[in-house]
């Protein structure tokens, strides 16, 4: 709850300096620092591309959100890891021999690439670790709170079995142990899991694949009897999706409850339709924008902006107390998808319950 407050805080403080003009002199060009004005360029490191939120929502967001608070001078440029560590520590060391003037990074591998953020900043490039914390010398990290994702996966996942008690057996089916994020989720679900089900098969995928996932799913099945899961917690949607796939083809016609994250399209139909219990929304304008924002205060000097976007510390295997802000989440159910993932415009109703969906939005009232 510490972390949650401090981020609570920061938001706070960062509408505060915005109400007595600290933040809105960011986009004014005539108050840029003489060190660097607003002809800046921003490089955008992703990390994958089976989970679409990446290019379909973060990377658009931080580039608008540049461009505007750059009076249209800033820039950013683009590259995707494709979950290849070392295609992204290529792509970020061209970054570096471009002379970019600060990166955003999101780790396909938080260790593999400390060795390129240092070289980063032996070149005086800042590098801001976003949504994933990478090892090495950081100057900001942006993220939401990830152990309280898995904290809430793992208490909506016992909410949906009812009242289980310790013997009922889930599958557990985790991130990729190269993700430190996915250490975080795993950990704060297991607080919320731990002597209140039987955790009957858990699996660490690698790189977030949804195939291993489907495949380990298949394997619990054979393991643990297709009428014996009584839930599945899955650490995104992609998998979720994989694992559903998994117990269709097992012949189970009543679906167990399966969590998920990131609240892509295809996962809040499956909630829709009942295949899918939850996901976790994380509202991802608030996120890239904050690191949008980070970015630009922190090559223009303007450290009061960058010290009130950046209240929370966190540390790396690598580096203490490193200057955060993490943002808080919510559990995405069939309840609250119009105030949620509706009224923040990430998806259109029309998009929602298209086709065969159309029947399930009514029966909810999603209209």
């Amino acid at each position: 709850m510490r972390r949650i407050a401090i981020a609570v805080v920061a938001a706070t403080m960062t509408l505060s300096l915005a109400g007595c003009g600290v933040l809105n002199a960011t986009e004014d060009g005539a108050d840029a620092s003489p060190t660097k004005g607003n002809g800046i360029t921003v490089g955008v490191l992703m990390p994958e591309t089976t989970n679409t939120r990446y290019e379909r929502f973060d990377y658009p967001i931080i580039q608008a959100k540049v461009k505007s608070l750059t009076r249209g001078e800033g820039k950013t440029v683009y590259a995707n890891g494709e979950a290849d560590p070392d295609k992204q520590v290529q792509q970020m060391e061209k970054m570096i021999d471009d002379k970019v003037d600060v990166i955003l990074l999101d780790a396909v591998d938080a260790e593999a690439i400390a060795g390129t953020v240092k070289k980063a900043k032996d070149a005086g490039i800042p590098v801001i670790a976003y949504d994933r914390l990478a090892q090495g010398p950081i100057d900001a990290y942006v993220s939401f709170d990830n152990e309280l994702v898995g904290e809430v996966q793992g208490r909506t996942l016992v909410e949906g079995m009812g009242s289980p008690d310790a013997t009922d057996k889930i599958v557990m089916i985790n991130g990729s142990p190269t993700d430190p994020n996915a250490g975080q989720f795993k950990q704060g679900a297991l607080s919320e899991l731990n002597g209140r089900v039987n955790i009957a098969a858990t699996y660490d995928t690698d790189k977030w694949k949804p195939e291993l996932a489907k495949k380990e799913m298949a394997e619990a099945i054979a393991k643990i009897g297709k009428g014996s899961i009584a839930g599945v917690y899955s650490a995104n949607d992609a998998m979720a999706g994989a694992a559903i796939e998994a117990l269709k083809e097992a012949g189970v016609s009543q679906l167990p409850p399966v969590t998920g994250q990131d609240a892509e399209l295809e996962a809040v139909q499956r909630i829709i339709s009942g295949e899918q219990y939850m996901s976790v929304y994380k509202p991802y304008p608030q996120e890239a924008e904050a690191a949008a924002e980070m970015a630009v205060a922190k090559v223009q000097g303007r450290d009061i902006q960058f010290d009130a976007l950046t209240r929370d510390k966190v540390d790396s295997p690598t580096d203490k107390n490193i200057p955060a802000q993490l943002v808080t989440v919510v559990a995405l159910t069939k309840s609250n998808i119009k105030d949620t993932v509706v009224a923040d415009g990430i998806f259109k109703v029309s998009e929602i319950c298209a086709g065969k969906y159309k029947a399930a939005c009514q029966t909810i009232g999603l209209k």
